[in-house]
């Protein structure tokens, strides 16, 4: 077993990893060659232009040379945590705020159960000698678990008391941030400017009739049924062999931007390339001629695409946006049944248009639920195939097991580096490159499934995502890697004493886990603001790549913080934590750093690098807190398992109130809380809709005008872009242009007490 030098060891070599990677950074973000990589954010919104450009020597436009700011070099800490909370929503959307008090969630949990925990379970804990007694592999850190113990003992009254401890403290501040995430998002819809998404709900399975075009029977529809609130509508058309002409043309026009710029830094000779593959053979030509020649072709190409598109019946879909006149209107529309059969006329709320994923509209109504069938069996089998290597990661955190099945190798193994190296962060680094390949197949899944918007796709995925990682690494960590560990001890006893056993390796597990963090956890999230991969792409491309500004712009893209990803991360931590909370409270200083330094790390990239695909106003939420329920539960479970164990048998009836008590709580939380993520209240939008009228007296004379072509697709745009849409609103930029004061405002002032749910 790890010893707790063993756990220093790999804990120095995290610390000194992470702190390599801080240090690096710091350096790093002040070069100008590096400046669109470290802040791509500020040129995304246009208030910051590039180092290189401005006037100075060849070399300061790539080094700085400027000795004072790096003297300075850690001030990226504050100004990533003085940014006022009301400043950091207008300047990257409320979806990124409330993803950062996911951290400030794990921090306002852990921080009173570790003071707990340590002050009363470690003491309780460590004053017995149960495993020097008993014949078990065990180390230090076992001593300071539930393991040290002994069987049916009074001090299991003590874990009992903290396990109702940490859920009514966990259980109050997910209410606390429940209501004020709820309230955020109210704020939020009454605050912000125009979008077309408040006025719009998509309808989906419109019945065909062969009399009329969908788009009449559309217009007919709620001309009638909504008369009064009823603005305009657009269908969707199969534009799929349209966008691919159109992607086309975008990459012909790149080249013939590329080689204009090039002829005019040299008008003497003219830009030749060959015709063939990749341009290694074929006829030589002109390329300016070419790539002019090769886009006219395409341009009357995809004019005839449009015009086939538009004009076939068998392309216009069976959905439609339709948007009302108020918001009222379009809640009214959005939020009830309109016709008899449930399965005809299905309306919801729009996705802002930058967040519909426009290749799922042509899949048939009909065949979701299959589809849906269908991944759920496929994610079954993925799920219990990834437990093979799972389970053989785990037999390189448990030396003795390794030297056990193969003794040749236990003169290498015994060497302290090695088997410290091991140990310590060999296991989490493997398994980390496992989990790299798993989200791409599993939004592959979900896009397979249907959903209709990128948020809700992220969403799927993320709950898979949790799952997966709670069934092979969380259960594969303890079930695999305790049989391999104990596999002398299981042929050597009783049938009756392998559930003791497997309950006293539970808690053993602890090692992996405080290895799992530090590697994932610490190292990892240093490495995310360092952006090294980024870093070298970046610079690859623009050596290689970049031919004009517009491929310079999509080098430097620095995607969304990836909720898909990171938040079932996120959500791995709390389960973690919660389990062992009671189990082995030494590894809950590990969470606390991993949260604290988190949330640093990621309020600094929400802040310079992340540019948000689309802002579903904390929507995710009811899914944040459901995880956390769901973690809540699963470590009540199995502390009334690791008890049952031990023969603490009066303590299972106290024990079994814990999951009901908590079920209960989530049911309240369900009813009060979550209608304000999924509902928007009659008052809230007639109250807004009032307030449009009052500051605005002509918006109904400009809403059509507005509204009529926000969800056009597109590939129909005036440009050809085949990018989602930028919502209707101006981009609100910070008025932040230097390091911010520190704020004088709460964190809930922008919290109005009448939109309290």
């Amino acid at each position: 077993m790890a010893t707790i030098g063993d756990i220093a060891v790999a804990a120095a070599i995290n610390i000194i990893t992470a702190l390599i990677f801080l240090i690096a950074f710091a350096f790093l973000r002040l070069q100008p060659i590096n400046d669109r990589v470290y802040f791509p954010k500020w040129y995304i919104k246009g208030l910051r232009t590039s180092p290189t450009a401005s006037d100075g020597t060849f070399v300061t436009r790539f080094v700085n040379l400027d000795y004072r700011s790096y003297l300075t070099f850690l001030n990226w800490v504050p100004a990533a945590l003085t940014m006022p909370q009301s400043e950091l929503i207008d300047h990257a959307g409320l979806d990124s705020v409330v993803y950062l008090r996911i951290y400030l969630l794990g921090l306002k949990i852990f921080t009173p159960i570790f003071l707990f925990t340590w002050a009363i379970l470690i003491p309780v804990n460590w004053t017995n000698n149960t495993l020097e007694q008993s014949q078990d592999t065990y180390s230090q850190i076992d001593k300071l678990s539930i393991s040290n113990i002994p069987h049916a003992s009074p001090r299991f009254w003590a874990h009992v008391a903290m396990a109702y401890l940490v859920m009514i403290w966990t259980c109050f501040m997910l209410k606390k941030e429940y209501e004020t995430v709820a309230n955020m998002r109210f704020y939020c819809l009454q605050s912000e400017n125009h979008r077309p998404d408040q006025f719009t709900v998509l309808v989906k399975n419109v019945p065909r009739d062969d009399h009329e075009s969908v788009s009449e029977t559309v217009e007919n529809f709620f001309l009638v049924n909504h008369h009064d609130n009823y603005l305009t509508h657009q269908v969707v058309c199969n534009a799929n062999k349209l966008a691919k002409l159109v992607k086309k043309k975008q990459k012909k026009q790149n080249w013939l931007d590329y080689y204009q710029i090039k002829y005019s830094k040299n008008p003497s000779k003219r830009p030749m390339m060959k015709t063939g593959f990749l341009g290694l053979w074929g006829a030589k030509v002109d390329a300016i001629e070419h790539h002019e020649t090769e886009i006219k072709k395409l341009s009357d190409e995809i004019a005839e695409e449009r015009k086939n598109v538009m004009d076939d019946p068998k392309a216009i879909l069976p959905v439609a946006f339709v948007s009302f006149k108020t918001r009222w209107g379009a809640a009214v529309a959005a939020q009830t049944q309109q016709v008899r059969n449930p399965t005809l006329w299905l309306t919801e709320w729009a996705p802002e248009p930058r967040d519909v994923y426009w290749k799922n509209l042509a899949i048939p109504y009909v065949s979701l639920t299959v589809r849906k069938v269908i991944m759920g069996v496929a994610f079954f089998f993925l799920t219990f195939f990834y437990v093979i290597p799972i389970a053989f990661v785990q037999s390189l955190a448990n030396i003795e097991g390794i030297e056990k099945a193969v003794p040749f190798l236990k003169p290498l193994i015994n060497i302290k580096l090695i088997k410290s190296f091991i140990q310590g962060f060999l296991p989490g680094i493997v398994l980390k490159i496992f989990l790299k390949l798993l989200p791409k197949i599993l939004m592959m899944m979900s896009k397979f499934e249907g959903f209709l918007s990128i948020s809700r796709l992220e969403r799927r995925c993320a709950s898979r995502y949790y799952l997966f990682k709670f069934v092979n690494v969380f259960l594969g960590s303890i079930i695999a890697g305790a049989a391999f560990e104990q596999l002398s001890t299981f042929l050597n006893q009783p049938a009756s004493r392998i559930p003791e056993t497997i309950g006293i390796a539970i808690p053993m597990k602890a090692t992996f886990f405080i290895t799992y963090i530090m590697v994932d956890g610490w190292s990892g999230t240093a490495g995310e603001i360092l952006r090294l991969k980024r870093l070298i792409i970046y610079h690859l491309k623009n050596i290689f790549l970049v031919k004009t500004e517009r491929d310079r712009e999509k080098a430097m893209n620095p995607g969304s913080i990836g909720f898909n990803t990171g938040e079932p991360q996120i959500q791995f931590y709390f389960l973690i934590g919660l389990v062992y909370a009671v189990v082995t409270p030494l590894l809950i200083p590990f969470i606390l750093v991993f949260f604290g330094l988190a949330f640093i790390v990621y309020r600094h990239q929400v802040i310079n690098v992340y540019n948000p695909k689309y802002e579903s106003r904390a929507a995710f939420w009811p899914d944040v807190h459901g995880r956390v329920i769901t973690a809540l539960i699963i470590s009540q479970v199995l502390l009334m398992g690791l008890l049952s164990t031990k023969h603490a048998a009066a303590s299972t009836p106290v024990l079994l109130a814990l999951p009901v008590l908590t079920m209960g709580f989530h049911i309240y939380c369900k009813g009060r809380f979550e209608p304000a993520f999924t509902r928007y209240p009659l008052q809230e939008a007639i109250n807004k809709d009032t307030l449009d009228r009052v500051k605005e007296p002509n918006l109904s004379l400009n809403l059509k005008g507005y509204l009529e072509h926000a969800y056009i697709h597109p590939v129909f745009k005036d440009d050809g872009s085949d990018d989602h849409y930028e919502d209707g609103t101006p981009m609100v930029p910070t008025k932040r242009h230097t390091r911010p004061e520190p704020s004088r405002t709460n964190e809930e002032e922008i919290l109005q007490e009448k939109h309290k749910p």
